[in-house]
């Protein structure tokens, strides 16, 4: 069973890498540019795939690649439904909230969402709280900092400016995503009818 788990994981993330690598081929015409948002929608989700270079590319799959082993029991279609919802989450974010935001490329919104949801997730492991906390704290820290004093060194790392915003964005999205899972959870068993024996 867990050699099956273990396939899966590999198997998801080697689709993943690949799907993404093949988008940075032709990437011009899968970035976030607000002046088509509506005309070419399929960028309010691909625009999250491809990266303004292959350094760019290299940081955000190994932060990728980490997050099913850092948080094991985290389903995969837990993340696939993550990665479906928060590119849309964060690109109607841009369009609507930040206007200044002519063009975005890169996972690293979403992988900020990704590990905030999967932390909070891991919340309700007893065993797990601690490492949960210290990632929220991490993350948080990385926010406020960022807000506060500009991004971190990444930008020389990957030749571009680094948009914060849809880091802060990317830990929204997770945030909200957690708290509808949890509320669907919650209403589910209240709409279950027990089982009396």
């Amino acid at each position: 069973m867990h050699d099956q788990i273990l396939i899966k994981k590999i198997l998801f993330l080697a689709i993943s890498l690949s799907f993404s690598a093949c988008l940075q081929v032709f990437h011009q015409f899968f970035i976030y540019w607000r002046s088509v948002f509506f005309t070419e929608p399929w960028r309010w989700w691909t625009a999250h795939w491809v990266h303004v270079g292959w350094m760019h590319y290299f940081l955000n799959m190994l932060a990728f690649v980490c997050l099913p082993f850092i948080f094991p029991q985290v389903k995969i279609r837990y993340l696939i439904g993550l990665l479906l919802t928060l590119p849309i989450f964060i690109s109607f974010c841009f369009y609507y909230f930040y206007p200044n935001v002519e063009a975005y490329a890169g996972l690293s919104g979403v992988l900020h969402g990704l590990y905030v949801a999967c932390a909070l997730y891991y919340l309700k492991f007893k065993s797990e709280r601690q490492f949960s906390t210290l990632v929220l704290g991490l993350v948080l820290a990385k926010i406020i900092w960022e807000n506060t004093f500009g991004s971190l060194q990444t930008a020389e790392l990957i030749g571009s400016p680094v948009l914060v915003e849809a880091h802060l964005l990317g830990v929204i999205g997770g945030i909200l995503a957690v708290m509808i899972y949890f509320i669907y959870r919650y209403v589910k068993t209240l709409l279950t009818p027990q089982r009396k024996f």
